[in-house]
């Protein structure tokens, strides 16, 4: 059985929203302040799980990946581009722009129940998406590079009201960045 796994870009107050500045918000662009370094090639530390996965995008996120990476040509981008991508969207989407995608038929969350018996779900960005699937309890492990900036507003990774309990599998210091892998702790059946 595979799990599925968040990949987020994340300030220390917890904010997941505009870390490239695309947005045009007034705190944007704040994961770019420290270089390119964090936020190039394998610092998720998936590579191996991706090879053998899924990729799974909300609509926007994909339309913007779908710009950048197929021009890319580092071992990294070569894996992004060839391994499977799934996109949720209630919406038409042309995935030509993007090898080897494809839209998911119905609910992202049932396709997911189904899906995660056969391999892993790598989640990245698609906040919508991961507040669904984390509302759903299908989530089984958050993978969080955090920056030490504070922007003060903006859309956090866990929704007001949505308590949760998590458990530290990993912390590794990537340069200006550190990598947390997060592991959702679930009850234990009686």
């Amino acid at each position: 059985m595979g799990e599925v796994i968040v990949v987020q870009f994340v300030t220390l107050d917890g904010v997941v929203s505009d870390p490239d500045g695309r947005a045009g918000t007034s705190y944007g662009g704040w994961a770019f302040r420290h270089g390119p370094g964090p936020v190039s090639d394998d610092k998720f530390q998936l590579a191996a799980r991706i090879e053998q996965g899924v990729q799974l995008y909300g609509r926007r996120t994909w339309e913007h990946f779908a710009r950048l990476w197929p021009s890319r040509d580092s071992d990294y981008a070569r894996l992004m581009n060839t391994v499977p991508k799934r996109v949720a969207t209630r919406t038409g989407l042309d995935t030509s722009a993007w090898q080897n995608s494809a839209t998911i038929d119905g609910d992202p969350v049932d396709w997911v129940t189904v899906e995660r018996d056969h391999h892993d779900i790598v989640v990245i960005g698609s906040l919508s998406l991961v507040r669904a699937l984390a509302t759903a309890d299908v989530v089984d492990e958050y993978r969080l590079i955090t920056f030490p900036t504070v922007t003060g507003q903006g859309d956090r990774l866990f929704a007001p009201g949505t308590p949760a309990e998590f458990r530290f599998t990993e912390v590794h210091h990537t340069g200006p960045t550190v990598l947390t892998v997060l592991r959702r702790d679930r009850p234990t059946p009686t």
